[in-house]
């Protein structure tokens, strides 16, 4: 649950209440997550406003999450920002989360220039953006299957590492080799991604040597997670060089929950340094989901007066 403000483009305040519940379950719950929103949503709000020094009648606009995401939390969002923006008789905003990731580059200098070319990686989406402004952006390829995140978080849980697993995976591959297995890499046509196979993948793999030797998994942990995490990453920046060469853009960027996994960061710059390209990463505290993010794209929004009228709902699967 998180709020944010900010005037003229400027970030005040952002104000982030981290859900810890869902860990012992291995994986969120839809339900304990729309709760969670529910009972956190006005602390965040008031403490938001009061960080910033802004009183709530001094507003212009009210902006929200409408989608893409898990309709319960979604709801809890859309209605409270409904509902406070009525009250306060002033504009509303929607904004898509996708967008948002792509749009946390420019909270903060260093800022891309245009045309700018993105990917961004969550644990529910893996796509390449290509933006030729704040507002005019194109889905050039995507992950026809699982996330980027997913193949982490599903890889960790297969280990018997603790959810969210992808940060786990991330800090036990610096202590591995990852030339030690090789796992295949996603080939999909054009600039689109899969990594249900990986998963497959790694599941008969674990499975035929625990057959041999029972503690495999333990022997060989460090290194199973820098052989999966290289894997994962190769798949990303092939797809992400041939789209920058295809299009002819040297401003790139990484963005979303897994652009914070540090061998990620690491190899993507590496990459920009070879092939001499300006790189962006947002602040670790940008690149999972925060309002900060929506509230940058609400500051384009608001000054191409891009608002949505009171009835507008929620849209779990979202596209743009």
């Amino acid at each position: 649950t998180s709020a944010a403000v900010m005037v003229d483009g400027i970030l005040k305040s952002n104000i982030i209440s981290t859900q810890l519940i869902h860990t012992e379950w291995g994986g969120v719950v839809p339900e304990l997550a729309s709760r969670a929103h529910q009972k956190s949503i006005i602390p965040v709000v008031t403490e938001a406003l009061q960080k910033a020094n802004i009183n709530k009648n001094e507003l212009n606009a009210i902006a929200f999450t409408r989608g893409p995401g898990l309709l319960g939390a979604l709801l809890i969002g859309t209605s409270f920002a409904k509902s406070m923006a009525l009250s306060l008789n002033i504009p509303l905003i929607e904004v898509n989360h996708m967008q948002a990731h792509v749009l946390a580059h420019f909270i903060e200098d260093p800022k891309p220039s245009f045309p700018f070319l993105c990917l961004t990686v969550s644990g529910g989406h893996t796509q390449l953006v290509l933006c030729d402004s704040p507002l005019e952006m194109l889905v050039i390829g995507e992950t026809i299957d699982d996330a980027a995140g997913e193949a982490f978080d599903k890889t960790a849980k297969m280990l018997g590492l603790k959810y969210p697993g992808g940060p786990i995976i991330d800090a036990l591959a610096a202590k591995g080799n990852p030339q030690a297995f090789v796992f295949p890499k996603s080939n999909m046509p054009a600039y689109n991604f899969s990594f249900s196979g990986l998963k497959t993948n790694i599941l008969y793999f674990i499975q035929k040597q625990q057959k041999l030797n029972p503690a495999f998994v333990e022997e060989n942990l460090n290194d199973i997670c820098a052989s999966v995490q290289y894997t994962i990453i190769e798949s990303l920046l092939m797809k992400l060089k041939k789209a920058a060469t295809d299009y002819k853009v040297k401003q790139i960027g990484i963005a979303g929950g897994v652009s914070a996994n540090k061998g990620l960061r690491s190899s993507f710059e590496s990459l920009g340094k070879q092939l001499n390209w300006e790189t962006y990463i947002p602040s670790f505290e940008y690149c999972t989901d925060n309002a900060a993010m929506i509230a940058i794209v609400a500051h384009y929004k608001y000054e191409a007066k891009d608002f949505v009228d009171y009835n507008v709902v929620p849209s779990p699967r979202a596209t743009w």
